[in-house]
Parts: C-alpha cells; structure tokens; sequence
C-alpha cells in the first residue's frame, strides 16, 4: 500500500492541472453544501428564536373549574426534577381585564409573576427601556404600544376594570418592549402579589411556563413531565401548537437535503470521469508496473489513493470556501437595520460531516478506475504503446 500512495502522489503531481481541476470541483460542493447548509440552519434558528426562544416553550394549566393551580411551588419543583433538559421555569397569574380611556375601551391581560423568574423566559429586564420593574405592590410596567394609545407617562395611575366589575388603580413604574406589537399592546406584567391582590386568586396562579435546552425535543419532555404532575393538570408544549411552522421548518430541511444530494452526485460523477480518462493517459505506465511485478490490487490502490488525496485536498479547500461564504454573506445581506438577514451559524459537527462526505464521495468516484486498472493486460497495453 506504500508503494501504491508513493505512486499516486506522484501522478497527481505530474499532472499539475487536472489535479488543481478536481480538487476544486470538489472545492466547489463542499463550498456548496456548507453554505447553503450554514444558511438553511442559521435560518432555522433565527426563525425558532424570533417566535419561540424569548417565550414559553411548555405550559402547565390547569383543567379545573376555575382555571387555577393551588400548591404550585410543590409542582415546580417537581417539574424541575422530571428532566435535566429543563430551565427557566417561572410560575405565572393571568387574567383578563380592561382599561377605560377617553371613551375607548381596551382589552389587556395582567400578568402575575416572579420577576427573576419570568426574566429568565422573556428577558424583561433587557426589554425595559424606560422606569423599573415593579418592586411594591400594585406597580405595574406597560409595553411601548399601550402607552402610545393610552398617552401615559412613568408614575401615571391605571384604572384597571376586573372581570367581576371592580375598578383597581396602579402605578406605571416602566415600560418595555418585547418587539411583539401584540403583546406591547396588551400585557400588563407586575408581580403575584398584587395580581392576586386584584383578582382574589389567594396563593393560587393560572400557568406554569418554562423553556427547555433542546426546543425541538420540547413535545418529548412535555409528555415526561405529565407523567411527574396530578392528572388534573395538562401540559401544552409548543410544537403541537406550531404545526404550520414545524412543516416549514421541515420543508426547509427536506430542500436543503436534496440540493446537497444533488451537488455531491455531480461532484462524483466529474471525479469518475475525470479519473477514468487518467486510466487511460496511465495504461502505459500502469502496464510496465504490472510487468515489473506489481499486483492489480495494487494497481486499483494507486487510484483510490488519489480520490483519497483529492477529497481531502478539495475537503478543506471546500471548507474555508464554504465559511467564507457564509460569513460574507452575514456581513452584507441585512436587514434595514442593520441586523444580519440570518445570523453566522456554524455547525462543527455539520462541517466535519460534510468533510468527511468529501472524502468518501472522492473515494467512491475512485472505484470505477481502480476496477478498470485492475483489469489492464501489460502485455497488450505494452504491445500497444
């Protein structure tokens, strides 16, 4: 086998210009496959934390009359010992209420939580751009497009209309933006206390929201953890309630799959080809080695060393090619902004994959020559020089 890799490098050698040719036929798909690849992935998952990654990725309710949990810290935790894959876990009161303002009546949800806990899901801190997060009781942070409609400013009073027709009045102590419009319009976040203070709701709450480390195993934890919790309690998770995302998600995967397919088959085919004609411009030489004494699975050796040598050769050329395309593209496709359209994702173990196809794909393409230089006569190919 040392003779044949001593024999390969040097035909590669002799012919400068093919050599460069394949290789960077190869170059070409790796590049290809990395890129469109890198783009497909990075696309996925600004995609998945644009509409999921600051929200909750599994939700316990409750299926009881009045909607609410009692003995909720006992169920954290037990939710946060059901799988390691969990975190963020923050229990949540909401409820319904309206606020009346020069004639117009607006529909809000007033959301009850634990302020460290919550920031933990929805990374409120960050979001508030002007005041505090409430502190005391009966302090509330309104989001940027109610207070646009509503015109307030920070310490202004809130009459808040409940669902049973009281009228409660709190303080704006901050505002924030999550950069939905919908939520900006109509969540009005403080803490528990005085959400149950409001709503008469005792030491019960409405939900227990969390997020998990891996978001596309989220259905899979969200059955384990109702296994853990009392049957009166259900357990939603987000892909059952994103099924037109999860087939886009999966279209995307399936396109990308079949592109790279595609570009690698091509790449094989021009190696083969390519290889095959250089059996051809070889017999010569490869005939008087054989009549020197070398065996014909040497001979086939000489060439699957080559596909070897250019698969790796071409492999990291296609590499470096691929990120940097990938990394221009980040830098110049943007948003108005100034954002990147997708966001630089790389994905090592895809790119060892796609290496390591490279190689294998060179190697394959490899094996038509090998079997034909095998077959070779010296004494006909000698005869015929």
């Amino acid at each position: 086998m040392k003779l044949s890799f001593k024999i390969a490098l040097r035909f590669l050698k002799s012919t400068k210009g093919q050599t460069i040719l394949i290789a960077m036929g190869i170059a070409v798909g790796v590049s290809v496959q990395i890129f469109i690849g890198s783009l497909i992935q990075g696309l996925q998952k600004s995609l998945v934390n644009k509409t999921i990654g600051s929200s909750s990725q599994i939700t316990v309710s409750s299926n009881s009359s009045d909607k609410l949990i009692s003995g909720y810290e006992d169920i954290v935790n037990k939710i946060k010992a059901s799988d390691d894959r969990i975190k963020n876990v923050s229990a949540v009161s909401d409820n319904p209420a309206l606020i009346k303002s020069d004639d117009k009546i607006y529909s809000v949800l007033v959301r009850g939580m634990n302020l460290k806990q919550f920031d933990g899901i929805y990374k409120l801190k960050s979001s508030i751009y002007e005041g505090k997060a409430p502190s005391n009781n009966f302090d509330v942070i309104v989001g940027k497009d109610l207070k646009k409609e509503l015109n307030l400013k920070l310490d202004d009073s809130i009459e808040l209309i409940t669902n049973s027709g009281q009228i409660k009045k709190l303080k704006v102590v901050g505002f924030y933006d999550l950069k939905t419009s919908n939520i900006n319009k109509s969540w009005l976040i403080t803490n528990i206390k005085t959400a149950s203070n409001i709503f008469s709701t005792g030491d019960k709450i409405t939900d227990i929201e969390m997020q998990v480390s891996d978001v596309f195993k989220a259905d899979e934890i969200a059955s384990i953890i109702s296994k853990k919790i009392d049957k009166n309690l259900k357990v939603d998770n987000w892909k059952d309630q994103n099924a037109s995302l999860l087939s886009g998600l999966s279209g995307q995967n399936a396109s990308s799959i079949m592109i790279q397919f595609f570009v690698m088959i091509s790449v094989v085919l021009g190696i083969a080809s390519v290889l095959v004609v250089t059996v051809i411009q070889k017999s010569r030489q490869i005939g008087i080695l054989k009549a020197m004494g070398i065996k014909n699975r040497q001979a086939s050796y000489i060439f699957l060393f080559e596909g070897l040598l250019l698969g790796i050769i071409g492999g990291v050329i296609g590499v470096t090619f691929g990120l940097g395309l990938s990394y221009m593209f980040s830098k110049f496709a943007l948003n108005p902004d100034g954002t990147p359209l997708v966001e630089l994702y790389i994905d090592y173990k895809f790119i060892a994959l796609s290496f390591l196809i490279a190689i294998l794909s060179a190697v394959a393409a490899a094996l038509i020559p090998a079997k034909r230089s095998s077959k070779l006569n010296p004494i006909e190919v000698i005869r015929n020089a």
